[in-house]
């Protein structure tokens, strides 16, 4: 039970910093980038089967915030607080 929190810590750590590093991934090292990688293909098809039924929540002029990335955050720490 311990090591499935701890994957999920894992993956929310991963979650923050792929979406931080998303804009920059030509500028990564290639060390980082393949662990940038590694949660690319763990996120990016779960973002894109959520991306069509969840919309963007628009928070000023021109300006929304993705919410696919919220509602995984979310169902992440919804799994810890029932583990």
């Amino acid at each position: 039970m311990h090591l499935i929190k701890i994957f999920i810590e894992v993956l929310i750590v991963g979650l923050f910093l792929y979406s931080k590093l998303l804009p920059y991934t030509d500028k990564l090292h290639p060390k980082y980038k393949t662990i940038f990688d590694f949660f690319n293909s763990i996120f990016s098809p779960v973002f894109n089967f959520l991306k069509p039924m969840i919309k963007p929540f628009q928070v000023g002029v021109g300006l929304s915030v993705d919410m696919t990335q919220i509602l995984l955050l979310v169902i992440f720490l919804m799994l810890l607080n029932f583990l």
